[in-house]
Order: C-alpha cells, then structure tokens, then sequence
C-alpha cells in the first residue's frame, strides 16, 4: 500500500472520526442527566475530551488493522461505551428511548455541519483538496455512524429504542439479546447482510435528506 496515501487518509479522517465519537457519546450522558441518571456525568464522562472516550483496541488498533488487511475496503470501531443506568431515569422505558436516540442524533447534526461547512468553502472559493475532502469526509463518517448505530438489534442505540417502543413482555425477549448483540451484529456486518439491507438504502436517503435541508444555502453560495 501507498504510505503516503494512508497518512493523506490518516489527516483527513482523524478529526472527523474523533468529533464523531466524543459528541455521539457525550451527548449519551447529557440526555441522560437530564432524565435522571447522573452516572456518566459523575465520571466525567458528558465532556467534549475525546480522550475520554476513546478506547484503544475498538478506536485505534482495531480501525487501523482492518484498514490495512483490507486495503481500505471494509472499516469498524467503537468508542468506551457511555454508562448509563437505565434504573435511575423518571421513566425508564419512555426515557432510554431519548438516551438511546442522542447519540445517532447528535451524529445526524454533525453531518449537517460538515454540509454547511463543505458549502462555505466552495461558496467562498476555496479549493485545497484536503479540507473540502474533510468536509466530505464528516459528513460520511456520521452519516455511517447514524445510520449504523439505529439498527434495530442490542447493544446498538437502535436495539434500546426497540426495547423502550416495544411491550414490556417483548421488550424483555428483545433486551436477553444484548449479552450476545455485539456478536450477531458483527456476523451480520461480515455478511454483508447490514451493509446490503440496511447501510445502504438508508445512508441513501440521509444524504437525500441532508441535500434537500441545505439545498437553499447551495442555492445562496452558488
């Protein structure tokens, strides 16, 4: 493989992937604060420090291993999960409903953020490669992240949403998955099952969705 293009990638992914994680798990632990359960507030958890969440075998070694036995064509990780005890919140079967939501959602907003941004760079006539590839870059890494994390299946933010929308009795069946979730989900992702009926048709219609909310700023810095 090229060094130099791995370390061109390396730069242009790094601070893409890190806001993504840091805001994606921090916003766990501030709606989750805000219902009730101050856990991860109490472990300095609700911060924008990404050393914080980071974990070094699902952030780094792991990326980074499947980028090179792969030459680049299939990637994954994980950041420290945000603790959350579901017990604590006023209501917690409605309320990890929004816990759960946080994350995806707050990945959904970066996408649009790197949108606006990619805009204002080409609006005002910027042309470097490496920061408008950044900008595209954002917008793909959380658009992966949002849709990825809202599989229907636990330990994913989509499971808990599953649980907390479900009756109790099918909830309880849905929820004994998690234990072996992370499991099924990779044997899913390795079969191509998520990718094909999931990643795909979804991701295709976030960035549709992402085009037509910023289409009157296109419109205004064209």
């Amino acid at each position: 493989m090229d060094i130099a293009h791995i370390i061109q990638t390396v730069a242009i992914y790094a601070l893409p992937v890190l806001f993504a994680i840091t805001v994606h798990e921090a916003a766990h632990g501030y709606v989750a604060r805000h219902f009730g359960d101050d856990t991860a507030w109490m472990l300095g958890r609700v911060t924008l420090n990404p050393v914080k969440h980071i974990d070094p075998l699902g952030t780094i070694v792991m990326p980074l291993l499947l980028y090179f036995a792969t030459s680049g064509a299939f990637l994954f990780g994980y950041a420290k999960p945000v603790p959350v005890q579901f017990g604590k919140l006023r209501n917690p079967k409605r309320d990890m409903i929004w816990v759960a939501l946080a994350g995806p959602g707050a990945n959904l907003i970066q996408a649009l953020l790197w949108g606006i941004l990619l805009y204002l760079l080409q609006g005002a006539a910027v042309s470097e490669p490496f920061f408008i590839k950044m900008c595209q870059a954002g917008i793909l890494v959380n658009v992966v992240m949002f849709v990825f994390n809202l599989f229907p299946l636990p330990p994913l933010d989509g499971g808990r949403i599953l649980v907390g929308l479900l009756p109790y009795k099918q909830a309880v069946l849905v929820s004994r998955i998690e234990p072996w979730g992370f499991f099924v989900v990779m044997a899913l992702v390795l079969a191509g099952v998520i990718t094909t009926l999931w990643m795909r048709p979804l991701m295709t219609l976030t960035y549709d969705f992402i085009e037509i909310v910023l289409t009157p700023l296109a419109l205004l810095v064209r």
